[in-house]
């Protein structure tokens, strides 16, 4: 039989690089991680070559002396955790296993003077081998280097990918980690250019702004709610302020950047009626809950977690995000177009018109004597009709704003354009609004609040229950999930160990086939450790029912319809999108009018 051995230590922090260091993001996240737990305000990033080269992490922390240095890169050496309470931790690191494991895959410099030291101390670790070790002269604080990545392991170093690649990623760690940080300043220079300058101190929502989009701080709400011993904060962006992928979308817990199905399935239910299903939210989420309520050991990486609680976790963000998003009330995202507003500012030309007159000049006898100027003929009046359209809208006379209409957000209604957009004038501009889109909008809030979601889910008894055979260990899930389902019309039990036996659907779904949809439902407790799916698709029917019985584009209104669906929109929540995310009235200040005009 083969002996069992022990693994040579150097092997041993090899294995475990497996699990911490993946690219040279990973060791640079652990990095910076450790400068933010060693109370630095000021951190600073240097990269070549996307960190294939080397990267570098420089802190102004309370740094290290000579023999915790050389504790440090040592496994499971770590300051983080004072005693064995590995559920109290209030630190983004704690295991300590980054240093070592990073020092085993590549050339590893740590140079660390402590606060008051007259000088500091260098070590050098080769692929786990102390190479050097001596003075050095340095601040007082702590600078890391790491070069040559997997250089002596050819089988990890060909997984590497490009150094545009590793740079991208390094870009979003450091932007994660200084979004959770608004209040240390963090440089990042990749070769010769500065690409990140962030000072601290400024805010989170100016900080996210700063990171994600600066438009985000002018197209988004600001979120503060507390519930229990949970807080959440953080800056939402308007659902009509949106992305074709969920790249912008910055989760964190306890402040520590995480990637998690249940708090991303939570921003998607969130938003479920007020996007399109291809588009996804812009926001900076800040989950805080006691450490004992959350288990942050899950994965080496640190980035997935588990909530002991994890249904009070979903319903506190859906109904803070919605809450936040109805108090950012009737607004919708107001960027105007870039094209549209060139073609407002360019002349009107005809391109068709010149060959017109051309074929009436061409045609008339010149050498003829001319007694008189007459008026011109049909042919020319017909050109004139033509170059000269009449106006597609419809206007009635305008009257003053009173002063007590002039406060109205939304302005009073002047007229219709094309049947469709409502044109207002408010105090401080123009304000177009979609008729359909703004009563589309209002018809599925007022489904809502007469229960109309409630008459959607009504059950449906099948007239001899489905038996749908599925994996076991799909049916274990949808049986856990059955008192959920069933809240929402879909009644159903275990049937033996691989069935499941569907008594009722819910009403609006009722022609839908049983087994597709518990196969669609148990892709969606899969993935998302909860089934969202149905609930979308029966938001989906209730929307449906508000677009066929809204206003319809086409429909000529009267000024007193137009002015309440106004006074409407500004008393309901959401009001600023349709239920399929689009925009439902933009606004064109007084000062982008006079622009036009070149007044300004």
């Amino acid at each position: 039989m083969p002996e069992i051995r022990r693994l040579p230590e150097n092997l041993v922090n090899r294995i475990a690089a497996g699990e911490v260091v993946e690219r040279p993001s990973s060791a640079l996240k652990e990095l910076v991680e450790n400068a933010i737990d060693a109370g630095a305000a000021r951190i600073g990033v240097k990269l070549i070559d996307g960190g294939l080269t080397s990267l570098e992490v420089t802190d102004d922390g309370c740094g290290m002396t000579p023999d915790e240095m050389a504790l440090a890169l040592e496994r499971h050496a770590t300051s983080k955790l004072p005693d064995e309470a590995i559920e109290q931790v209030m630190t983004l690191g704690f295991r300590g296993e980054a240093l070592p494991s990073i020092a085993s895959v590549a050339r590893f410099t740590l140079e660390s003077r402590p606060t008051g030291a007259e000088q500091g101390w260098k070590r050098v670790v080769d692929h786990g081998d102390v190479t050097a070790e001596g003075p050095a002269a340095l601040p007082p604080g702590t600078r890391v280097r790491v070069e040559n990545l997997f250089g002596k392991i050819p089988a990890r170093r060909k997984f590497l990918r490009t150094p545009r690649s590793e740079y991208a990623a390094c870009l979003d760690v450091v932007r994660r980690l200084a979004m959770a940080r608004p209040d240390v300043a963090i440089t990042l220079d990749h070769g010769d250019r500065r690409i990140l300058g962030l000072q601290g101190g400024e805010g989170l929502a100016n900080r996210v702004a700063q990171i994600v989009a600066r438009e985000l701080k002018e197209n988004g709400v600001e979120i503060a709610l507390e519930r229990g011993g949970m807080r959440l904060s953080g800056v939402a962006g308007l659902p009509t302020y949106n992305r074709g992928v969920a790249d912008h979308q910055y989760l964190f817990v306890n402040g520590r950047p995480v990637k998690d199905r249940l708090l991303t399935g939570a921003v998607r239910g969130a938003y479920a009626d007020m996007l399109a299903r291809d588009r996804h939210a812009v926001l900076a989420l800040f989950l805080d809950l006691p450490p004992e309520d959350v288990d942050v050991n899950v994965h080496p990486a640190k980035t997935e977690v588990r909530f002991r609680d994890a249904q009070a976790v979903r319903g506190f963000i859906v109904s803070g995000l919605r809450q936040a998003l109805a108090t950012g009330d009737r607004r919708s995202a107001q960027s105007p177009d870039a094209a549209a507003m060139g073609r407002w500012q360019s002349e009107p030309v005809r391109d068709d018109a010149a060959p017109a007159l051309r074929s009436i000049f061409s045609g008339r006898d010149w050498t003829g004597p001319q007694s008189r100027v007459a008026d011109a003929g049909t042919p020319w009046r017909g050109i004139e009709a033509d170059v000269m359209a009449q106006p597609r809208g419809r206007a009635e006379e305008a009257a003053p704003i009173s002063a007590e209409d002039a406060d109205f957000p939304l302005g009073v209604a002047r007229g219709q354009v094309a049947n469709t957009y409502i044109v207002a004038e408010a105090k401080d501009g123009l304000v177009l609004v979609d008729q359909h889109a703004a009563h589309e909008r209002l018809v599925l809030e007022r489904l809502r609040a007469a229960g109309a979601e409630d008459a959607v889910a009504r059950e449906q008894a099948l007239l001899i229950p489905a038996v749908v055979e599925l994996e076991e260990t799909s049916c274990d899930r949808l049986e856990d999930a059955a008192p959920q389902l069933a809240g929402l019309g879909l009644s159903m039990e275990r049937f033996g160990p691989s069935a499941m036996l569907v008594r009722s659907l819910p009403h609006a779904l009722a022609k839908t086939d049983p087994e597709k949809l518990l196969r669609d439902i148990d892709d969606d407790l899969a993935l998302n450790g909860e089934a969202l799916l149905l609930g979308e698709r029966l938001d989906l029917v209730l929307a449906t029912m508000a677009c066929h019985g809204s206003v319809r584009a086409g429909r000529v209104l009267r000024v007193e319809e137009m002015n309440a669906l106004l006074r409407e929109m500004e008393r309901t929540p959401r009001s600023g999108q349709c239920n399929h995310g689009r925009p439902t009235w933009v606004k064109l200040s007084m000062e982008d009018v006079e622009k036009l005009f070149g007044r300004h």
